[in-house]
């Protein structure tokens, strides 16, 4: 118990250490896209730094939403704070979509009064952002698969980069061909690819706080194969959920085949845990046995 304690504070140290590293490269970036938007001109640019402020601000929301999930659970919140990371990871897609929509709106105005920009901002400050941003890509790529809350701030992120790489070409277009409207152009582009990859974020923890079942398993498929434990004959008042995105939740009454007696029902949770922990992914159960015909039940 000890060894798994140090373990997980290691690698909460390493995955703080990292997100801290992210918001302190971030954080100049974006002081640097908003001066430089400001004096060129740049539309593109600056909605690159919003992006980049909304990066400093979900970074600092997913270490803090870290550290409190780490926290043991007590008798008021018996399962935890778990999700709080995913509390984090919601608050922090609504925030990009809200941003989204917003420079998107910028850009049709910038396209119907086009404006004369300084494209050696955009292409001093586009290029700065994408190493800024390629090197927040590569600090937290080995901790993007711990969980929702850090794989939303990475795909923050990536995003960042790509975006400062629209930014640079951007730039190149209007140095060698002076087409203004490729601004805009980039910058509905940015909009579009915030929208559309921070909306999957977005779902996926509006299911865990709603408490839906896991789009992966089916449901009358998990029934079948718990039917097919011979003690079971039916199982019925299911309840399946995600508590955080590592772990799911099961509970149901099964109505039992024979009238045994409680202790001998010891080993059909044991079997029954064993096969849906690795058929389906189920990591906690918890089972009332019933012996009747199971008729009138909510099935």
């Amino acid at each position: 118990m000890p060894e798994n304690t140090n373990l997980m504070e290691h690698d909460y140290q390493h995955t703080g250490r990292n997100l801290a590293i992210t918001v302190i490269l971030n954080g100049i970036i974006t002081l640097a896209q908003f001066t430089g938007g400001i004096i060129s001109g740049s539309l593109a640019l600056l909605s690159d730094a919003l992006h980049n402020l909304s990066d400093v601000i979900s970074v600092i929301l997913a270490w803090l939403a870290h550290r409190i999930g780490l926290r043991p659970q007590t008798q008021k919140s018996t399962f935890g704070y778990k999700r709080a990371e995913i509390l984090a990871a919601f608050i922090n897609a609504i925030t990009l979509i809200a941003i989204s929509i917003y420079i998107l709106i910028e850009a049709v105005k910038r396209f119907l009064n086009p404006k004369e920009v300084d494209f050696r901002w955009m292409l001093a400050l586009g290029i700065l952002g994408v190493i800024a941003n390629g090197l927040s890509v590569l600090i937290l790529q080995r901790n993007k698969e711990e969980n929702l809350n850090i794989r939303a701030a990475y795909l923050h992120l990536i995003g960042d980069a790509l975006t400062s790489v629209a930014v640079v070409i951007g730039s190149v277009f209007i140095w060698l061909f002076k087409i203004f409207w490729i601004d805009p152009l980039v910058t509905v582009l940015i909009s579009v690819y915030i929208f559309i990859h921070t909306f999957q974020i977005l779902k996926e923890s509006v299911g865990i706080l709603m408490q839906f079942s896991p789009p992966e398993i089916d449901q009358l498929q998990l029934v079948l194969v718990l039917q097919e434990i011979p003690e079971i004959r039916s199982v019925h008042h299911i309840h399946l959920w995600q508590l955080s995105d590592h772990q799911i939740n099961f509970e149901a009454h099964l109505v039992l085949a024979e009238n045994i007696r409680v202790s001998e029902t010891n080993a059909i949770a044991i079997n029954a845990k064993r096969i849906l922990s690795s058929r389906f992914g189920i990591s906690h159960t918890t089972f009332q046995y019933e012996y009747s015909s199971g008729e009138g039940c909510d099935c």
